[in-house]
């Protein structure tokens, strides 16, 4: 959607942007084109080779980009730390990037196969491999019922506690099979989605705090932004898309206080304006040349 996230942002030239999932530079990219001769761009990502890459891509913008290895819920300190009190335009891409799917070595994706790890960040201890085979039954089903939605989540996890008592179980194909042999047949019906598909995003959400990052973020998220500063959020799946709409929709109210409280006590006042009523979703044309954003949901909101 980087037609509508430029749109919202409306970069211009001498402002100061953050783009806090740098991934493979594609956003920041057109920010700096639209902002030029002197628009500045700070860019995160967690992931080492997503910021190398993007770097080499964007090198020809020379100094008007600056990289750093961290998340977007560390953006004050390093804002702070770079002499930037506030940003004209934040833009976060949720979720994980094609790039990290298309490597089956970094274990995010079910199709292939490779070791289980799912570290966004690999400076990190804690991968996919060890909450699988360490974390108890009863943790490994709430984390499938709670961050995949997975209707079959108790089953799952005793299917996969049962077998690790055999043997570890330690890639991404061996993790398939075994969710496919928990979740019971569709019955000749088609299903929407890979059997795997709920497993393995709770499994890399829990492993990157995900839903924890984004909560941080958006505790005082608007702080980040200038007057009239924008911020865009992309989510792809619906306990991200729900934190967005609610921190969103908190920040443009001008009070806090219940409804039965005559006057307002909360010390609140209004943050935002939304620039989106309703999520804005990815045109046909875009689902049929890049599948993968069919889950897409875009919110936008303007600092007052």
């Amino acid at each position: 959607m980087l037609r509508e996230v430029v749109d919202y942002l409306n970069p211009k030239p001498g402002k100061r942007y953050l783009d806090g999932t740098l991934g493979g530079g594609g956003h920041s990219e057109q920010i700096l084109i639209e902002s030029e001769p002197d628009g500045l761009v700070l860019g995160l990502d967690r992931d080492d080779e997503a910021l190398s890459a993007a770097r080499q891509r964007l090198q020809r913008f020379g100094a008007r980009l600056s990289g750093r290895q961290a998340s977007f819920a560390e953006a004050d300190g390093i804002l702070a730390t770079i002499g930037w009190p506030t940003v004209d335009g934040v833009i976060l891409d949720l979720g994980i990037s094609s790039h990290q799917i298309d490597s089956p070595e970094r274990g995010f994706s079910f199709r292939g196969d490779g070791r289980l790890d799912m570290r966004m960040d690999r400076r990190q201890e804690l991968d996919a491999e060890r909450v699988v085979n360490t974390y108890s039954e009863a943790e490994l089903e709430r984390i499938f019922r709670d961050y995949g939605e997975e209707p079959q989540a108790r089953r799952i996890a005793r299917v996969l506690a049962a077998e690790r008592k055999h043997k570890p179980i330690e890639t991404t194909a061996e993790l398939t099979q075994l969710v496919a042999r928990a979740k019971p047949s569709s019955g000749g019906r088609r299903r929407d989605h890979h059997p795997a598909t709920q497993v393995f995003q709770a499994l890399r959400i829990a492993v990157n705090q995900e839903l924890v990052e984004i909560e941080r973020f958006l505790d005082k998220g608007y702080e980040l932004l200038s007057p009239q500063g924008r911020m865009v959020i992309i989510s792809f799946q619906s306990l991200e898309d729900r934190l967005v709409k609610q921190a969103f929709r908190k920040w443009s109210r001008a009070c806090l206080c219940p409804p039965r409280v005559l006057s307002c006590r909360c010390g609140w006042n209004q943050k935002v304006k939304p620039l989106t009523k309703k999520p804005v979703l990815p045109s046909a044309r875009e689902i049929e040349t890049n599948p993968r954003a069919r889950a897409a949901k875009l919110r936008a909101v303007e600092k007052i």
